[in-house]
Order: structure tokens, then C-alpha cells, then sequence
């Protein structure tokens, strides 16, 4: 089997499997949230989109974030700690950078499987169950590349241990330059940018950076229009 690396989503290439990052914070809010007890994540890219779709639903809990901010008239925003315990069945979640990402990949792979470095080895075990080539998706800052996506990117393939393209090889060199999750968080544009405009999130980092800890594979179940359905 073969693992490349699209360190920005527009990289991505077409690959039977699609695993997604944005480690600070979407894909690790929807693994924490599905391990809390959400049944299902319905990821959109715009705000209005998942105004609209909750209206049609009847139900679900609005959550999300515009550069770090909630979103007005939204239950919830994008900190992985808000999710520890389930406040419904369904959540609805639109965020800058990784909700796109999903929604890109699913374009692209016949099935997407969403990472954080929450649950590494449990989509690094997933992979090697489906058997076939992988593309790593990361969701990146704003369509420029995020250094806490491509060192989980970098984690799930030295894990993997097979045939690397020239992206993946960087990605595993590059999360190997980090004593750990947590330095290299703090050390990206996407850690800065959230101690700049929200220092109060600042525990988002930590809390984003503990290897392992969710045993759980989120994946796309379908589209619903332009919302990426993820359950587990």
C-alpha cells in the first residue's frame, strides 16, 4: 500500500481512502464529540448552510467558529472541551479550515476517515483494515500549510510504515523534528493564531496535543447536499 500527503487540500489526489486533519481544532472536536455521544456530525462549510440544515432537521446543536470566534446566535463553538459530554444527538458544525477539508475530500476518495492526534492509532488500525492506497488531507490555515496538521499527518504515517511519496517522506521527517504534539502545536500559525485572539482557548492546545487517548474512527457516511454527514 502507498500514503501520500496533500499538506494543503487543493494537493489532494484521488485515493480509495481519505483521512482528514485539522488538529486545532475541527477534526478533534468531531472525534471528541462522537466519543462523548453525538450520533452524528454534520460538517458544512458556510455558516448559512448550517442555519439552513438545522432548520430542515427540526433538531441539532449548532456549533462552530469564524477565526476563533463563536459564531453569533450559535449553542456552541469549536473547542474540543465543550464536547466532552453530548448536549444532543445530532451536532452541526461549520468551522474556517476543516469542515471545507472534509467536504473537499469526499470529492476525491471513494471513503474519508476524520484524524485528529486524539485517535491516531485508531485510524492508522482503520487503514490497514481497508487495505488500499491513502491520502492524508490537511486541512491547513486559510489554504496555506499548518504545521499541526502535517505533524499529525507525519505521526499517522510513520505509523502506517508504507510506501511514501515524496509528501508523505516530509510529513514523517518533519513530526520527527518535535519533541512532541504539544511544542509543535504551539510552535504553528494555528496555535499562535488561537493564543492571539483567544487566549482563554489556550487549554485547546493541550487538550488537542494527548496521542491516543479516543478510540474511535469517524467517518463520511454520506452528503446531504453540501453537508458531510460523519458518524462512527
Amino acid at each position: 500500500m502507498r500514503v501520500d500527503v496533500a499538506f494543503v487540500p487543493a494537493e489532494s489526489r484521488e485515493a480509495p481512502t481519505g483521512i482528514v486533519i485539522d488538529a486545532i481544532r475541527a477534526t478533534s472536536t468531531i472525534c471528541q464529540a462522537l466519543a462523548a455521544g453525538y450520533s452524528r456530525v454534520f460538517c458544512t462549510a458556510e455558516i448559512e448552510e448550517a442555519r439552513a440544515l438545522r432548520s430542515v432537521l427540526g433538531e441539532g446543536v449548532l456549533g462552530g467558529e469564524r477565526d476563533n470566534v463563536v459564531i453569533p446566535a450559535f449553542d456552541l463553538g469549536n473547542s474540543p472541551r465543550e464536547y466532552v459530554e453530548a448536549q444532543g444527538e445530532t451536532l452541526i458544525l461549520t468551522t474556517t479550515n476543516g469542515t471545507r477539508a472534509i467536504v473537499t475530500a469526499a470529492a476525491r476518495s471513494e471513503r474519508v476517515l476524520i484524524a485528529s492526534f486524539l485517535n491516531v492509532s485508531a485510524i492508522v488500525e482503520a487503514a490497514w483494515e481497508e487495505g488500499e492506497d491513502a491520502v492524508v488531507v490537511c486541512a491547513g490555515v486559510q489554504g496555506a500549510f499548518a504545521l499541526d496538521d502535517a505533524f499529525v499527518a507525519g505521526k499517522i504515517v510513520s505509523e502506517l510504515g508504507w510506501e511514501r511519496t515524496d509528501a508523505a517522506e516530509a510529513a514523517a521527517r518533519l513530526a520527527e523534528t518535535w519533541s512532541g504534539a504539544e511544542e509543535a502545536f504551539r510552535a504553528s500559525k494555528s496555535g499562535h493564531h488561537l493564543l492571539e485572539n483567544a487566549p482563554e482557548l489556550e487549554g485547546d492546545i493541550a487538550f488537542c496535543a494527548r496521542e491516543s487517548v479516543l478510540d474511535v474512527v469517524p467517518r463520511l457516511v454520506r452528503m446531504d447536499g453540501a453537508a458531510a454527514e460523519i458518524t462512527l
